[in-house]
């Protein structure tokens, strides 16, 4: 496997765990979080952004927000699933893109 994957999903897991801790402190809410999230992704699939992008691509820009929203759906005081746990799940929950109907 590539380093770079790992460094990223390692990446991924602490932003998780550092969102879970931010709403264990009540620091953040998880709904505030998740709204952020959704702003971001809206973000980066919007047409300006996504123009002449392949849809693999779009999935590529999107899977790290979406594990993140994923991660963050999960009850704080349960253990934070695993990376690959997580990446499933965001593998089964993708939608298409409009210009895939």
């Amino acid at each position: 496997m590539n380093v770079a994957n790992l460094q990223l999903e390692g990446l991924l897991m602490a932003v998780a765990s550092i969102n879970r801790l931010l709403v264990q402190k009540g620091v953040l809410k998880a709904e505030e979080i998740d709204l952020a999230l959704r702003k971001t992704e809206a973000g980066e699939t919007n047409e300006e952004r996504s123009e002449g992008m392949s849809a693999s691509s779009r999935d590529a820009v999107n899977f790290p927000i979406r594990l993140l929203e994923l991660a963050n759906q999960c009850q704080p005081e349960a253990e934070l699933p695993s990376f690959s746990k997580l990446a499933r799940m965001v593998g089964k929950i993708k939608e298409p893109y409009n210009d895939q109907l």
